[in-house]
This record gives structure tokens, C-alpha cells and sequence, in this order.
């Protein structure tokens, strides 16, 4: 098929994916409403099911855009289109992540001081919980799990930061690699990348687990428990999902996908690989070390 003129923008003439996509969302949902709700065994099944129908639909609907792509289908406007939407996805990955880092600043500057009796002028750990200090981190008032040491910063943290800023270097290199037609090199940084994503998070496991076996760090541990737990529980999700990715890629490359001129799916697994980076070197500043 001979590629489209730059005027034309391709528009596929059957596009059944987007109907897969809703219905896996519905039936996932359905299924997860049916979960929290009864206990009819067959209720978790039904989520799965529409776990896999989103799934089949990933996999389908990329592959339609990983052939249309490789058969010349899409010229600079379409190109301009994927960039757009790939930035406008990860602005929609950092709004995500800003309520939650907004959470933590709200508990931590307000929340708790108030709490402890500072600035309201109404002696509220008085009124609402008396005798309790307002310090971070904190269990909240009551102490309901009781008390927890925080994790080391300068342990694992600090392995991890600076695992994932060397697989940021490495992206950088395989991208340079594919750029200078180098396809050799490119699959040995690609690879360099996902293994240290891969480190990355049996480090992140091996922190769980010392949080909750020896440190009584936990979900239930207060306001700081579940604010550490969600940001870094996110952030560990999105990594899984950027190795997956980036080892989608690599597969790619091997087969041969992506010219030095051409190669945006590279590119936005390589911003999302950045954003997740990026996002990290925020929790460990704000979550770990202050």
C-alpha cells in the first residue's frame, strides 16, 4: 500500500475498537460494583472478564496502529495528532498525581497542625482529641494502629532513585542509538532500561515488605500510611506499565519497526519513562527525606 500524501489525513474505515474498549470498561466495572456488594462467587469472575476484553482490546487496537504505521499510513498530521494526545495524556498522568501530592501537602501544612491546636485559636486537639501533638508523620489522633517507624530514605530509596535516574540515561542513549541507525546498540540500552525498571520494583517489594513485617507501616497507618502507600503504589503501577512498554519496544526494534526518521512510538514511551522518573525524584524529596 503506498504511503498517503501529506494533504490526506488516514481515517480508518472500521474502527470497532473504541465499542471493545466500552464494553470491557462496562463489564469491569459491573463486575467490580458486584464485588464490593455480594458474595456470589462468580461476581469477581465477571470483573476479570472485562479486564481481559480491555486487554484483547490493547492489544488489537495497537497492533491495528503498529501495522498502519509500518505500511505507511500516516503522515506528519497524523504524527502531529499522536503527539498531541500523548501529551495530553501524561498532563492527565500529572494532574493524577498532583492530588495526591496535594493530599499529602494539605494533611501535612494544615490537617495535623490544626489538629494539634496550632493557628485556629480554639484549642482544637482540646476540643476534638486532647493531648495530641500535631507532628509529621503521624498515625493521626488515637494512634488506631499504633505506632510505626518510617522507612529509611538513604536505604532503598536512595537505590531506587538512583536506579531509575541511570535508566533514564539509558532510554537517552538507545533513543541517540536509533536516531544514528544503530539498531544493535539501541536493543542493548532498551533492554539495560527495562532491567533496571525490573530492580526497580523488586526493591519497591522489598521495601512493602519491611514496612509492613517490621515497621508497622501500613495502609491503616494514619494519614501518613495511606498517602505514602497510594503515591508510591501508583507510581510502582506505573512503572510496571512503562517496562511493559518499553519492552514492547524493544521487541519492535528487534523486528526491525522504526526508522531514525520516524520512530514516535519510541519517543512516547521514552516521555513516559521521563514523566514516571521525574515523578519519583518527587516522591523521594517530598515523601522520604522532608
Amino acid at each position: 500500500m503506498s504511503e498517503i500524501s501529506k494533504d490526506q489525513y488516514y481515517v480508518p474505515h472500521l474502527a470497532k475498537w473504541p465499542i471493545v474498549g466500552s464494553i470491557g470498561l462496562t463489564v469491569t466495572f459491573l463486575g467490580a460494583i458486584q464485588s464490593l456488594n455480594s458474595e456470589t462467587p462468580i461476581t469477581p469472575w465477571f470483573m476479570y472478564a472485562g479486564i481481559g476484553i480491555i486487554l484483547f482490546m490493547m492489544f488489537g487496537w495497537f497492533g491495528d496502529v503498529i501495522k498502519e504505521s509500518e505500511e505507511n499510513l500516516y503522515n506528519t498530521q497524523v504524527d502531529t495528532s499522536f503527539r498531541m494526545g500523548m501529551l495530553w495524556f501524561i498532563f492527565s498522568e500529572v494532574m493524577f498525581f498532583a492530588a495526591f501530592f496535594g493530599a499529602l501537602f494539605y494533611a501535612r501544612t494544615f490537617s495535623v497542625p490544626w489538629l494539634g491546636g496550632e493557628g485556629t485559636g480554639l484549642a482544637t486537639n482540646e476540643v476534638l482529641w486532647n493531648g495530641y501533638e500535631g507532628v509529621w508523620p503521624t498515625n493521626g489522633p488515637a494512634e488506631l494502629n499504633g505506632r510505626f517507624e518510617i522507612i529509611d530514605p538513604y536505604h532503598l530509596p536512595l537505590i531506587n532513585t538512583l536506579l531509575l535516574l541511570t535508566s533514564s540515561v539509558t532510554i537517552t542513549i538507545a533513543h541517540h542509538a536509533l536516531r544514528a541507525a544503530n539498531r544493535s546498540q539501541t536493543i542493548i540500552w532498551l533492554i539495560a532500561t527495562v532491567l533496571l525498571g525490573a530492580v526497580f520494583l523488586f526493591y519497591q517489594v522489598e521495601e512493602y515488605i519491611e514496612a509492613y513485617q517490621h515497621l508497622n507501616l501500613t495502609l491503616e497507618s494514619g494519614i501518613y500510611g495511606s498517602t505514602f502507600f497510594m503515591l508510591t503504589g501508583f507510581h510502582g503501577m506505573h512503572v510496571t506499565l512503562g517496562a511493559i512498554m518499553i519492552s514492547i519496544i524493544t521487541i519492535r526494534v528487534i523486528k526491525g519497526h522504526f526508522k531514525p526518521e520516524s520512530h514516535f512510538g519510541f519517543e512516547a514511551v521514552a516521555w513516559y519513562w521521563h514523566f514516571v522518573d521525574v515523578v519519583w525524584l518527587g516522591l523521594f524529596i517530598f515523601v522520604y527525606i522532608i
